[in-house]
């Protein structure tokens, strides 16, 4: 499996050239959305907002939403994966949504994805590392994962490309 390291931010997600979904994590109390899953919907011109606002998709854990991106990014398709409340997310529960989102991207037959691994401001990169190549790894079945990383996180992937 090819796993690459992108910048989180606009440049990185423009970058992402043949990759099937992006995948994102929301928690329940995640307001103002954070990282990726903030600049996507920035460039989504706030669809994702509008949906939490209505309620239909709240990031509750193991909840999931699949949004188009109507061409805004070069990836077609958005997957979002509830993660409960983030000012509880621990290595065990990150480990749980990775392999949650894993499963929910094999279901959907995605070949290449691309995700930031949540939990920044709370664990650190070995916990986000060992989530990603512990848990979403094995679950997933495609060819390529594009991870949007900061540094330390980068150093850590499996086989780094990119």
């Amino acid at each position: 499996m090819n796993v690459a390291a992108y910048d989180i931010g606009f440049e990185g997600l423009d970058a992402l050239e043949g990759i099937d979904a992006l995948c994102l994590f929301v928690g329940e109390d995640d307001r103002p959305l954070p990282g990726s899953v903030g600049y996507v919907d920035w460039r989504l011109c706030g669809a994702l907002s509008r949906v939490l606002q209505s309620g239909f998709f709240v990031g509750a854990q193991d909840d999931s939403l699949l949004l188009p991106t109507d061409g805004r990014f070069p990836v077609p398709r958005v997957f979002v994966i509830g993660l409960g409340r983030r000012s509880g997310l621990d290595a065990s529960s990150l480990g749980e949504a990775m392999a949650n989102a894993g499963r929910v991207m094999a279901k959907a037959k995605v070949q290449a994805v691309a995700l930031e691994v949540p939990g920044a401001e709370r664990l650190d990169e070995g916990a986000r590392a060992s989530a990603l190549n512990d848990k979403f790894l094995p679950a997933f079945k495609g060819q390529r994962v594009a991870v949007l990383a900061d540094k330390a996180l980068a150093r850590r992937l499996p086989g780094r490309k990119g």
